[in-house]
């Protein structure tokens, strides 16, 4: 990467999808910002992200509609079915959601969204990354945040450092210590199939959720329609292993969900040999703070949200946009800070407690697996859920908040 920026008002640690995401916000405000990341050469992980409108609103403000479009499949609903196959509830996305709430729902292949954000990042004049630099040690008082890279011990200052390292984030535990995870008993499967090798079977044109008795599957298309995305989650104890990189035993998933409707099973069986990765989901406790004097956290690092609906990745997007909007609009930094997570904790907290009750949902069994049946549209309708996820405007919250 080229080097564009000597002296940057902003450090940001992480050059994932927040990271990347909050460069481009901050960047666009006037600031200068130096993007530091840990890995030496920039990619993502052969996985599937969903974007609602809350996030695509974020995404085409900085930009990137037609390059996020080009490699985009666009979904015509989600829709939840029981384990057997039938229809237990259906919301209209595609054209509906363009009307209703401005923006479109769109998934993509994670590599796919991380080159357009890494390549816009790459192309502005006001962004600086830097690869292979990772932060051992970090430090801030009222009017700099410094931090300290492995290795070379170079110390690193700015007016302020944005920690979007993720889920084992080197600034959080620089801020408030270690703090140990949570198994939540689930285990989660994940794996790439080319839709061309599925034989007799097409997948509907829709994001998928099968639930069944301690277990559920995601299925959505990729590229264009190019990819099948397979996610399932799996009660199981005694196999605890975070890790995005461990392979798994395509036949042990496919054993999983043995005797589920035959379009299911017929897509799991077409998943190939070393293209199946499964990792424990640990859960961790709300923090206490995301910011202290001139360093702030956003996305996993402060809110890591469990992949039972849908918008982990949406709420960094929306973190970025949010944090971006209280710097441009307040003066003094420590106050934008805490304006910032004023306005984001309640929203992501709700989006961490309905992930986890989803785990609960989506696993029922049973006659409570029938009542949820029954009842999930009028529950759905009647809460709103989707206008509450979808409207969300975190371009305008700070603005409108001030």
């Amino acid at each position: 990467m080229r080097s564009a920026v000597s002296a940057p008002s902003t450090i940001v640690v992480g050059a994932g999808i927040g990271g990347l995401t909050a460069a481009l916000a901050l960047a666009r405000t006037g600031r200068d910002v130096l993007v530091v990341e840990q890995a030496q050469q920039l990619g993502e992980v052969g996985a599937g992200v969903q974007l609602s409108p809350n996030a695509t609103r974020v995404l085409y403000s900085l930009g990137l509609r037609e390059q996020l479009e080009a490699c985009a499949f666009f979904p015509e609903a989600v829709e939840a079915r029981s384990s057997d196959g039938r229809l237990v509830m259906r919301e209209p996305l595609g054209a509906h959601a363009v009307s209703r709430y401005g923006f479109p729902y769109l998934h993509l292949h994670r590599a796919d969204l991380h080159a357009v954000l890494a390549r816009a990042a790459a192309a502005h004049p006001s962004i600086e990354i830097r690869l292979g630099a990772r932060c051992a040690e970090l430090s801030t008082d009222s009017t700099t945040a410094s931090l300290v890279l492995a290795g070379s011990g170079e110390t690193l200052r700015a007016a302020l450092l944005v920690g979007a390292d993720g889920i084992h984030s080197v600034v959080r535990e620089g801020l408030l210590g270690t703090a140990l995870p949570r198994f939540t008993g689930n285990v989660d499967w994940r794996a790439l199939i080319p839709a061309a090798e599925l034989s007799g079977v097409t997948p509907p044109p829709v994001a998928s959720i099968w639930m069944g008795a301690g277990a559920h599957v995601v299925m959505y298309y990729l590229r264009r329609g190019e990819l099948v995305n397979i996610v399932a989650v799996v009660e199981q104890a005694g196999w605890e292993v975070e890790s995005w990189s461990e392979r798994g035993d395509p036949e042990q998933l496919r054993a999983a969900f043995a005797g589920w409707n035959p379009t299911l099973t017929s897509v799991l069986a077409a998943v190939p040999p070393g293209a199946c990765y499964r990792w424990a989901l640990l859960d961790r406790a709300p923090l206490s703070s995301w910011s202290q004097e001139r360093v702030v956290l956003l996305g996993d690092a402060c809110h890591p949200t469990l992949p039972f609906l849908a918008q982990g990745a949406a709420m960094a997007i929306e973190d970025a946009a949010a944090l971006a909007g209280c710097l441009s609009t307040d003066p003094f930094p420590t106050v934008a800070l805490q304006r910032y997570e004023a306005l984001r904790k309640p929203r992501t907290s709700k989006i961490q407690r309905v992930s986890r009750l989803n785990a609960r949902i989506f696993h029922l069994r049973g006659r409570s697996a029938t009542l949820r049946n029954r009842l999930l549209p009028a529950i759905t309708r009647r809460t709103h859920l989707a206008d509450d996820l979808y409207s969300y405007d975190a371009l305008s919250v700070a603005a409108d908040a001030g």
